[in-house]
């Protein structure tokens, strides 16, 4: 239900796809999470607010959970500046109404611009930790040492779903990716490999290319196997294959408050480039 039914205020529909491609073009205010879908891949689920004036889109807000419990907002847009603040308004209100009376959900975005931070900080959104960017330039590195019983192999699709458990276990529940994500992941990959002990994966990597060079856009071991080079091998192997393309810059971005990661990072030649993006976070229904 939509609290007092703000005019023209409603959920998106699949036949939306085209004004709201039109608004992501044309908007004055757009927040995209960088992800694996586009936003136009989100509708058909929900939360997904639009605000209609007249026979066009105004504003459009999503943020479904994946996994669950965890909603990152994944789009908004609002073509005019002056409706701004009000239509930010309407749309969260009715995203708190939706998630009112299913369990704790945690809405979550990462500020890649001012005015979207403060709309965040209104709202009641808090911060504890930043994602920071990392890049590394220099070729060659140290090739990947492992501990006897431990191999590495090209990542396949049938892994998925051991990638998908890996994953569950190395990150907590906030930075999850759901099997489906990983899926999407795998098909955008340029490399991606996994680590296997006694036929058991432990650890994957999956890099992804960009106009610059390789961005390494996921890394997870097993939190009884880590401390045991496990990240380290992954990532020379994965700089070993980077070269031998003839694309030695690689990027990275990784929590502000992740010392084990950034220690690893540094350690392999990674430097920091001094871009850091908040991460804000809600909980609703505690």
């Amino acid at each position: 239900m939509i609290p007092d039914n703000p005019a023209g205020l409603r959920p998106a529909v699949l036949a939306d796809r085209q004004h709201i491609s039109r608004l992501l073009q044309s908007a004055g205010n757009l927040h995209r999470h960088l992800d694996w879908r586009s936003p136009l891949d989100w509708l058909g689920t929900s939360p997904f607010f639009v605000i209609e004036a007249g026979d066009t889109i105004r504003s459009a807000f999503a943020c479904p959970p994946d996994p669950p419990r965890i909603a990152w907002v994944r789009l908004f847009a609002c073509a005019e500046p002056d409706g701004l603040q009000q239509d930010w308004a309407d749309v969260w209100s009715a995203t708190r109404a939706y998630f009112s009376g299913r369990g704790e959900t945690v809405v979550a975005a990462i500020s890649l611009q001012d005015w979207f931070e403060d709309l965040l900080q209104g709202s009641g959104f808090s911060t504890s930790q930043s994602i920071v960017m990392l890049e590394r330039e220099q070729a060659h590195s140290d090739p990947p040492v492992l501990a006897a019983g431990v191999s590495l192999r090209p990542m396949m699709y049938y892994d998925l779903p051991q990638v998908a458990e890996v994953d569950a276990s190395g990150f907590e529940l906030l930075w999850q990716n759901s099997l489906e994500s990983l899926q999407l992941a795998f098909k955008q990959a340029v490399l991606a490999s996994v680590a296997e002990a006694d036929g058991r994966m432990i650890g994957y990597q999956l890099s992804t290319r960009n106009p610059f060079g390789i961005h390494l856009a996921r890394l997870a071991v097993r939190p009884e196997v880590q401390r045991q080079g496990i990240g380290r091998a992954l990532v020379c192997d994965l700089i070993e294959q980077a070269d031998r393309r003839g694309t030695p810059r690689l990027t990275v971005n990784t929590q502000s408050d992740n010392s084990a990661s950034l220690s690893l990072y540094a350690r392999l030649g990674f430097k920091n480039t001094g871009e850091a993006y908040p991460v804000f976070t809600h909980t609703i229904g505690v």
